[in-house]
């Protein structure tokens, strides 16, 4: 009891403290730099990273780009170098798929873990504050909804894999995932992306219904990988900054690998 009552408290303050910042376009912008430099710190330590460049690296890309779009200084080297990022970080994540399905252990050879901390972990972070200043507008709702997918998508793939779940969607890294609990959180996530819809009036239910498959599908790929960065450092958790959750990371590791992909899918429908 006393266990899940730690747990209550704590995801219940991760999640006033970012709804309370959306309100806000600066508290946003520090908001999501802090859970990123904490994320990036705990990534580090499961990548065995001792450097100070990642740390320096992920001020510079979060800095830089958000005065490019949210300061607005070149809409046109804005636009190119976000495209850039975009395409190197998307290539990044389908290298770390590949490896999540084909090696039984994700190669970290020394340049590789500047590379991942950077595009996988850094530009993860970008891309969301790309999302929530949408266009050189603060949009927060665009990136509220996201997350709200995400827990919804999270929440009803554990109760419905822990009632019905049979057969194992990744065994050898969460052998508590389930196909059943996958299929069940796409479902209630498309389901909620109509009230999203609804009452944020931010995009049309279609738009936010293939959101929502993006971030089931592309949200499950980032937990499994995070997962095998964690089996393969031999830690349960990645942090313990959150009590009865665990780190930061592990309760960003969707929405840090989905939000590049979101981000594409915003430009593709407004291009």
């Amino acid at each position: 009891m006393k266990e899940l009552a730690t747990r209550a408290i704590s995801g219940a303050i991760y999640v006033l403290l970012l709804i309370g910042s959306l309100y806000s376009e600066i508290a946003t912008v520090i908001l999501i730099g802090v859970f990123g430099l904490i994320s990036l710190t705990e990534f580090s330590r499961l990548i065995k990273l001792k450097s100070y460049i990642p740390y320096l690296i992920f001020l510079v890309l979060y800095g830089g780009f958000w005065y490019l779009s949210v300061q607005n200084s070149s809409t046109l080297i804005s636009d190119e170098a976000i495209q850039i990022l975009l395409v190197i970080t998307i290539f990044v994540n389908l290298i770390l798929i590949k490896d999540l399905f084909t090696s039984k252990r994700i190669p970290l050879f020394e340049s590789k873990r500047f590379i991942v901390a950077t595009f996988y972990l850094a530009s993860g972070f970008v891309f969301m504050l790309l999302i929530s200043n949408y266009q050189n507008e603060f949009t927060p709702l665009l990136l509220l909804g996201s997350f709200i997918l995400i827990w919804i998508n999270d929440s009803a793939a554990y109760m419905v894999g822990k009632n019905f779940g049979k057969q194992k969607l990744f065994p050898s890294i969460s052998p508590k995932k389930t196909v059943e609990g996958f299929l069940g959180g796409l479902f209630f996530a498309c389901i909620s992306s109509y009230f999203i819809a609804l009452y944020t009036e931010t995009l049309s239910f279609t738009p936010w219904l293939i959101l929502a498959i993006i971030v089931s599908v592309f949200g499950t790929l980032g937990d499994l990988i995070e997962s095998k960065f964690k089996r393969q450092a031999a830690v349960k958790d990645s942090g313990s900054i959150m009590p009865g959750h665990g780190g930061l990371l592990d309760r960003l590791d969707s929405i840090i690998f989905a939000s590049p992909f979101i981000y594409l899918f915003l430009r593709i429908i407004h291009f």
